[in-house]
């Protein structure tokens, strides 16, 4: 059994495109982070304050539900968790994510999608969610990245 996870969020499907790329490159096992209730396109308006993600990025306490946790995850020692960038910080369903199970131990590594904007302060903000774990800035996965690249980046990581 793989020892590494990839654990990912799309709203869209450009970060799911990305996290079946990572889970190939490294051999990893998959598991999608679906929320409870999906996101219709009107929710995701970031433009519209009253948007559903609009208003979970503005309450930093919100933790929309996820369907179902990953029931394997002591499996894993290292999982890549991949979202998009939403207000330069993970959605909060990553917070409800990493809350929801035991990471003691675990190393974290941070992908993300992104329109435009980077990391910001997204490592620092999801560490009070998983305080035992080992959390780690990993990359942007905008555009074209080679297999060979992200095993390249890995193997300086470990």
């Amino acid at each position: 059994m793989s020892k590494i996870l990839v654990a990912y969020f799309s709203a869209s499907g450009v970060t799911a495109n990305a996290s079946r790329a990572l889970a190939s490159a490294f051999d990893a096992d998959l598991f999608e982070i679906r929320p409870k209730v999906p996101y219709a396109s009107a929710d995701l308006n970031w433009m519209d304050k009253n948007s559903r993600s609009s208003v979970e990025m503005q309450d930093k306490s919100s933790r929309p539900e996820i369907a179902a946790p990953c029931s394997n995850l002591a499996d894993y020692d290292t999982i890549f968790l991949a979202f998009p960038i939403w207000w330069y910080v993970a959605p909060t369903i990553i917070n409800t994510f990493l809350e929801s199970s035991d990471f003691s131990g675990k190393k974290i590594f941070l992908f993300a999608t992104s329109g435009g904007s980077g990391f910001g302060k997204t490592a620092a903000a999801l560490k009070g969610s998983a305080p035992n774990a080992d959390i780690r800035e990993g990359k942007m996965l905008n555009g074209a990245i080679s297999a060979g690249e992200l095993t390249a980046w890995y193997q300086k990581q470990k």
